[in-house]
């Protein structure tokens, strides 16, 4: 972890969580933390509670984010959120081109650069994620997946639109498998990514950007993983859900 890259730790609740049980989380977690200025944390909710916790989450250095965004301001599209929507429920930033939404819901490199425009648009900050399958891995191809696909999220962007671009690595693999990336393989990827930012944009852009690692943390592995040069945080989903796990998160030490 670079300390001139302030370290970001995302929580990812996916579809869990009832509106009282998100209210009673996010009230917890700010009472046993307190205000946070060296660090940052996210949480995403479920649609369904973030004007709730938009309400609570007051505590210097959280901030609100949604999962999951469409790319068009309005329309005809049942079931859908657009970035307007999320912004005036006072969402700072949106996850986008997940790994379950890239498997389940056929997310393509190009409905990701679509939507991360939105959001940039919208005047919130994309955590845009990458990451290759387990054949991939075994056929060495990781660092091609990746490339490709922060390529085709990101391509066509002026470096002042990169500004608060956050990247997320997850190797699917390692997604509630409980199979953790070593910090040492975590490293070599977010190596490559920043690499590739380099590539894409210049060097201001690459030593900005936040890289979070997402895949099985857990209290165990954080401060091993948040050691290395080029992790700045991680996107966290199962242990994100209960309070004193996400707690050894959030306080991490290095």
């Amino acid at each position: 972890m670079n300390p001139d890259r302030r370290p970001l730790i995302a929580a990812n609740w996916k579809m869990h969580k009832t509106l009282s049980e998100a209210v009673a989380f996010v009230e917890s977690i700010q009472k046993e933390t307190g205000p946070l200025a060296d660090r940052e944390v996210v949480i995403a909710p479920a649609f369904t509670a973030l004007h709730a916790l938009r309400e609570i989450l007051r505590q210097k250095g959280y901030s609100l984010a949604a999962q999951n965004c469409h790319w068009e301001e309005k329309g005809a599209f049942t079931g859908e959120v657009s970035p307007a929507m999320l912004k005036d429920l006072g969402c700072a930033y949106v996850i986008v081109g997940h790994s379950e939404r890239r498997q389940l819901f056929g997310e393509t490199d190009e409905t990701v650069r679509l939507k991360t425009t939105a959001v940039i648009k919208a005047g919130m900050d994309p955590i845009v994620c990458v990451g290759e399958v387990l054949a991939e891995r075994e056929r060495g191809q990781t660092f091609e997946v990746v490339r490709r696909q922060l390529e085709g999220a990101l391509r066509g962007f002026s470096p002042a639109q990169m500004a608060g671009v956050v990247v997320a690595y997850e190797p699917v693999w390692a997604i509630g498998t409980g199979k953790t990336a070593t910090p040492a393989q975590a490293q070599e990827v977010h190596a490559c990514i920043r690499a590739a930012l380099a590539a894409l944009f210049d060097k201001t852009i690459e030593n900005k950007i936040r890289i979070l690692y997402g895949g099985s943390v857990k209290p165990s592995n954080i401060d091993a993983l948040l050691s290395e040069q080029d992790i700045d945080g991680a996107l966290v989903g199962g242990a994100s859900l209960e309070v004193g796990s996400f707690k050894s998160l959030v306080q991490f030490t290095i």
